[in-house]
């Protein structure tokens, strides 16, 4: 089965899982909004938005996708955060956006345009503080990237969100985003849509030269994939090449997300998010659970250093963002947190906790800070040396230290 393009120009029908997907994007990109912009003293937040792959911009029916979610967003949230601001005597913040929009096709363009036209000029004439630099390319994403990153670098862009919307998984390299997230080093996300089981599908077990080329956009080479060679088992087969791809990705970023949405027709895909700070990964999950019927993490709630290679009968089952997986997170972060400061003596900053943590797991962030206050060995200090009370107070300039009487014994265990 091949995967097919979405027909935006005889109109195209929203599928359940792109639906989804365009959801947690957009909770995503409103709490980026607010997050990068809550500095009283701040007057100016300037960022690009790319969307690589943005389509007609309306699907059959109307709804919206990812260029005019980015817009209407950008819209309203400038106008409220400034009605905020005003009212708590704090100076306006003015929002300067590069747009930069891409399709390969023509008359998907022209059609994004146009549904485009509208929204710009409500911005405009209702958003005084939200200035739009919107670029229009037409050329496959490899093509179109050289042009977008001299332009961003030209001008100074620091603060850079990609959108991704690949069809399948071949129109992304591997190259490519590892140079997105170095140049763009530290305020940089990419939302990367990857059809993994597309390309396990296709994966050629049994030839060696065409399972190197299917993979070589992936930066794969005869090293990475030499697991495969002692195993027999097709299923156990297929897991390890998923490994390998996720393991390929994650080696990019200080925090690459490995959660899984799923098509009701059979085709399961991946919506990375790619950052160099916790802060990004610790609001991606949030939103996940905010949006807990729409995908799947692989692997243990807790601080898993294997993230796809787990057993349900030993590790319990897949997290599903409700509230049971919640309440399973939190006993075994319980556990898992002493352990990963006890690596690094008795002591850890909660900044330096969140660097090592949030890569490792898919908790909410509030589930993190109560499970800091389940396990006798440990304890919450504040920069004076005071003993924290409550979860909710915890700040990333305080200390989780292990106290010197353990009640069990934890020392060099891995």
């Amino acid at each position: 089965m091949a995967k097919t393009e979405y027909d935006w120009e005889n109109g195209a029908e929203l599928k359940a899982h792109t639906a989804r997907k365009l959801k947690i994007l957009r909770g995503y990109f409103e709490q980026y909004l607010r997050v990068r912009c809550r500095i009283p003293q701040q007057t100016r937040f300037k960022f690009a938005i790319v969307d690589g792959f943005a389509g007609g911009g309306r699907y059959k029916n109307g709804e919206p996708g990812s260029p005019v979610i980015f817009l209407e967003i950008l819209d309203r949230l400038s106008r409220e955060i400034n009605v905020t601001r005003a009212a708590q005597g704090m100076p306006a913040l003015e929002f300067g956006c590069r747009f930069i929009v891409n399709d390969a096709k023509p008359n998907v363009m022209r059609m994004l345009q146009e549904n485009l036209a509208p929204l710009l000029a409500a911005a405009k004439e209702r958003a005084p503080h939200l200035v739009m630099d919107v670029k229009y390319m037409n050329l496959p994403f490899e093509q179109a990237y050289p042009q977008i990153r001299e332009s961003l670098l030209h001008d100074g862009f620091k603060n850079v969100l990609f959108n991704l919307d690949q069809c399948g998984d071949i129109n992304v390299h591997m190259a490519t985003l590892k140079d997105i997230l170095e140049t763009f080093r530290p305020s940089c996300e990419i939302f990367l849509t990857f059809a993994i089981q597309t390309l396990l599908t296709y994966l050629q077990r049994n030839n060696r030269k065409k399972l190197q080329a299917r993979l070589r956009h992936l930066d794969l080479n005869a090293d990475n994939l030499a697991p495969l060679d002692r195993i027999i088992s097709k299923d156990e087969w297929l897991g390890t090449a998923e490994k390998i791809v996720f393991d390929s990705f994650q080696s990019h970023a200080s925090f690459v997300s490995p959660f899984s949405l799923n098509n009701p027709e059979g085709w399961r895909y991946w919506l990375i998010h790619f950052s160099n700070v916790h802060r990004a990964r610790q609001v991606y999950n949030d939103v996940l659970h905010a949006n807990a019927s729409h995908q799947v993490h692989f692997g243990r709630s807790g601080l898993s250093l294997n993230m796809f290679a787990f057993d349900p009968d030993k590790e319990g089952k897949m997290y599903l963002f409700k509230q049971d997986d919640r309440n399973h997170a939190k006993n075994e972060l319980a556990e898992d947190i002493p352990r990963l400061i006890e690596r690094s003596g008795d002591t850890m900053s909660v900044s330096d906790f969140y660097e090592s943590a949030y890569n490792l797991t898919p908790a909410h962030s509030d589930d993190i800070k109560s499970a800091m206050f389940l396990n006798p060995d440990l304890e919450v200090l504040t920069p004076a040396g005071c003993s924290r009370r409550k979860p909710h107070t915890i700040t990333v300039n305080d200390t989780l230290q292990l106290q010197r009487q353990k009640s069990f014994h934890i020392l060099w265990k891995s």
